[in-house]
């Protein structure tokens, strides 16, 4: 064998760790990067619960370690590097991990940051945050008071030093670059690409939505327009049961319509990802109004809309600015006026089936660009950055050159 063909046998795979305090097996933004990276690098994750498949290795927080147990005398004083260092989660992680063994991080949200940083990979971390931290629980007073201001000490100390940042949403990197002066790229919580033809609009019209059962999400919204519209409709809720009183009190509110519209809203079971997709597909459209009642939530932009789109159905959101852009942007459907059942109703009752058919056939012809297929850049491109970072000191290492999107259909 010659010297170029022995180098060629030596190369190997960037080793990559995925770092997510959260149970990554069921963490459908965790595992699309899993799913991304594991074909082309020897992934290791690092998070809660069991492993995910296809990586090299997974070590597995233990249940009882909560990760956002910080010791509320050292927040109160502001001793932020105290607490970080002695969470629960950090020191047991930093007993399991060692400095210099992964080429390149990827870590998901900001109190993962610093453990990223610790760890020195040659190549760089990458941040992916999911929400915009500093604002993530503003509604919680005790989390304003004690956790926020931790929370931009995160930010401001350890995110600010990262070689790449992307989150989900344009308002919330806007906010990132404005309050620390972090450039974020946007990848959104987009489904997998769905190979599937529109459905002709039903009689009555179809609607549905699905997601977390949250009171402050305030789903009854949704109820009461469909007591308030002079449209024949039907409404379908999939939740899941984060809060089993929502479901419950939702139930009864559809229970308390008029007579006139009995049965017409129905709070059913959820049922599994793999399945989601295509329950949402019996469907017309897909609806989501959510009142602005957080910075978050004002600029939500949930896998929710991305299932509707690969379900091919048309879209009624609410004025959520981030909903509405893509919405308007691809022609999806409609946004209300406002966000009360008034202006859904409204909004549903200037609905033609000729516009919600043009609606669906707007989601099909966007589904593959708005697909995590396509999305998904933002993280491939950063973390190949990263190897060719890592493989500048190691020259065994191979940067990949293809562009793996196949994340699985359930992703």
């Amino acid at each position: 064998m010659n010297a170029a063909a022995t180098a060629v046998a030596t190369l190997r795979r960037p080793r990559l760790l995925i770092l997510s305090f959260s149970p990554i097996a069921s963490d459908a933004r965790v595992l699309k990067q899993v799913r991304l990276f594991a074909p082309t690098h020897e992934v290791t994750t690092c998070g809660y619960g069991e492993a995910p498949d296809g990586v090299a290795r997974h070590v597995r927080i233990p249940d009882e370690l909560v990760s956002w147990r910080l010791d509320r005398s050292d927040l109160i004083a502001r001793r932020f590097a105290r607490a970080q260092a002695q969470q629960e989660v950090v020191a047991w992680v930093r007993g399991q991990l060692e400095p210099g063994a992964f080429d390149a991080v990827l870590a998901d949200d900001a109190e993962t940051v610093p453990l990223a940083l610790w760890l020195r990979p040659p190549g760089g971390v990458h941040a992916d945050l999911h929400e915009y931290a500093p604002r993530q629980k503003e509604g919680v007073l005790r989390w304003r008071v004690f956790v926020a201001p931790y929370v931009r000490w995160l930010c401001r100390t350890y995110v600010t030093r990262v070689d790449s940042v992307t989150t989900v949403a344009q308002g919330l990197a806007d906010a990132y670059a404005r309050e620390y002066g972090i450039r974020a790229e946007v990848v959104t919580n987009a489904t997998p690409y769905r190979q599937a033809d529109p459905t002709p609009v039903g009689r009555p019209l179809r609607l549905v939505h699905s997601g977390a059962a949250l009171p402050d999400r305030h789903l009854e919204i949704m109820v009461d327009a469909i007591g308030l519209t002079d449209r024949n409709v039907t409404l379908d809720l999939y939740l899941t049961r984060n809060d089993p009183a929502v479901i419950d009190a939702l139930r009864a509110r559809a229970a308390a319509l008029p007579a006139d519209r009995a049965g017409r809203v129905r709070v059913m079971d959820p049922v599994p990802y793999a399945e989601l997709i295509d329950t949402l597909a019996r469907y017309d459209v897909g609806v989501f109004s959510i009142p602005p009642v957080s910075f978050n939530y004002k600029h939500t932009l949930p896998n929710k809309l991305f299932d509707f789109i690969q379900a091919r159905l048309a879209v009624v959101v609410s004025p959520s600015p981030e909903m509405a852009r893509v919405v308007e942007q691809y022609q999806l459907g409609a946004v209300t006026a406002d966000f009360t059942a008034g202006s859904l109703a409204a909004c549903l009752d200037a609905l033609t089936d000729a516009q919600v058919a043009a609606g669906k056939a707007a989601a099909h012809a966007a589904a593959h660009e708005l697909s995590a297929q396509e999305q998904m850049a933002g993280w491939w491109n950063a973390v190949i950055a990263a190897d060719a970072r890592a493989a500048a000191v190691d020259p065994t290492l191979a940067v990949p050159a293809d562009h793996s999107t196949d994340t699985g259909e359930n992703a």
